[in-house]
């Protein structure tokens, strides 16, 4: 039967994990200060950051402060990105903070600028990107060179390949161009399960994974790469459906059916956590080389608790519905947005080497994401929820009208 959630713990935090007040800000504050030296100058200015935060985030003590790139120290950086799912946003995010941070920028998509993929998010708030001083380009990674007609860069990430079929010809253009940074984006999905959770870089990984192969080739051919290893993500422009999958079911006052206990932990970041990472692994070349990041929040929450922060986020009540899968015959990887088991990783390497702290607060976050959510109408937007009400016939819940 439909049961609401009982009294629990929501959020988890990592044992090493602290937490900063935010800093008191002025609407418009800004600080300059500048230095020179016989090689560079360095200039370093306190703003806002370009993307909203709510004034109760919990913020990284230092993400409010940006340092530009002089002319020195300014890097041609290329986004190789995928034009599709959930890892598309990233390019999109990395992009922006680059461009804040003074860096040279080309996002290559994946694909044809007139295709119907590029009217959805984030594809279709690219022009923010060239309003910014960035370039856009689209075409085919293995015919990258003709794509970039003899462009150089700095450095590169891949955000589209899975396997190394597809990046090899993105990394050995790159290595044959004299790139001096290569950078990719993995999954966290390819770790093996583990009784310990969570997992941290270094824990046995999945061999035959695809991901994994490409991290080797590109350690074995460049003396300066990296590897990013994501979970979940919110974030303006996603286009695959996380917090979206539970305000559909919260705002129509529908039960949310969530496969086993409901105490499953996982890990949900918000895109800017990633791109903030990405970034500080530019700027901090030389301490990034040779490792693997785990690149997500410092936090876990429960599947149970994701619920229930999204209807708190929408000011709605929520019933969760609990189910077993196989019990009743649903594929649990088409019935709900995540993994039906604990799948949370923490980003130690991150912390301990770039000095980076994450900024996510999904109760804050979770706010902003109903207000767009409301905003783009999709509260009202016709919808089924065909697997949603078998689960229910199966439970003998009453199927909403």
């Amino acid at each position: 039967m439909a049961t609401l959630h009982s009294s629990s713990s929501l959020l988890f935090t990592s044992p090493t994990s602290t937490q900063h007040p935010p800093p008191s800000l002025s609407p418009n504050p800004r600080l300059s200060l500048s230095s020179s030296t016989s090689n560079h100058s360095i200039s370093l200015s306190i703003s806002p950051s370009f993307l909203a935060h709510p004034k109760t985030s919990r913020r990284n003590s230092l993400s409010s402060f940006r340092v530009r790139a002089s002319a020195a120290d300014k890097k041609k950086v290329l986004i190789v990105n995928t034009n599709s799912g959930g890892h598309a946003v990233i390019g999109f995010y990395f992009a922006k903070e680059l461009l804040g941070s003074g860096h040279e920028v080309t996002i290559m998509t994946v694909g044809e600028e007139t295709s119907d993929k590029m009217k959805k998010p984030p594809f279709n708030r690219f022009s923010e990107i060239v309003s910014a001083g960035g370039k856009t380009v689209w075409g085919d990674p293995a015919e990258i060179g003709k794509v970039l007609d003899g462009a150089t860069f700095d450095v590169v990430l891949d955000n589209n390949g899975k396997d190394l079929d597809a990046v090899r010809p993105v990394a050995d253009w790159a290595k044959s161009g004299g790139v001096k940074q290569f950078l990719f984006i993995s999954s966290a999905g390819i770790y093996k399960a583990t009784e310990e959770p969570p997992h941290v870089e270094g824990d046995v990984v999945k061999a035959d994974a695809g991901h994994v192969g490409v991290e080797k080739y590109i350690s074995d051919i460049f003396s300066s790469w990296a590897s990013f290893r994501p979970q979940y993500m919110i974030g303006s422009g996603n286009n695959k459906d996380c917090e979206e999958w539970f305000f559909d079911r919260i705002v129509r006052g529908r039960p949310v059916p969530i496969p086993g206990s409901g105490m499953q932990l996982t890990n949900i970041s918000h895109v800017r956590d990633l791109s903030s990472m990405l970034t500080l692994a530019v700027e901090n070349s030389s301490a990034a080389s040779g490792n693997i990041f785990n690149c997500v929040s410092d936090r876990a929450v429960t599947l149970d608790g994701m619920a229930k922060l999204c209807a708190k986020a929408a000011g709605l009540q929520v019933e969760i519905l609990r189910y077993d899968p196989k019990a009743i015959g649903v594929d649990a990887k088409k019935a709900f947005p995540f993994r039906n088991m604990h799948f949370y990783a923490e980003p130690r390497a991150a912390k301990d080497i770039l000095g980076w702290q994450a900024s996510t607060n999904l109760p804050e976050d979770l706010k902003e994401r109903y207000e767009e959510y409301v905003k783009i109408g999709r509260d009202k937007k016709p919808m089924k929820f065909e697997i949603d009400d078998k689960i229910l016939e199966s439970l003998k819940v009453p199927v909403p009208v």
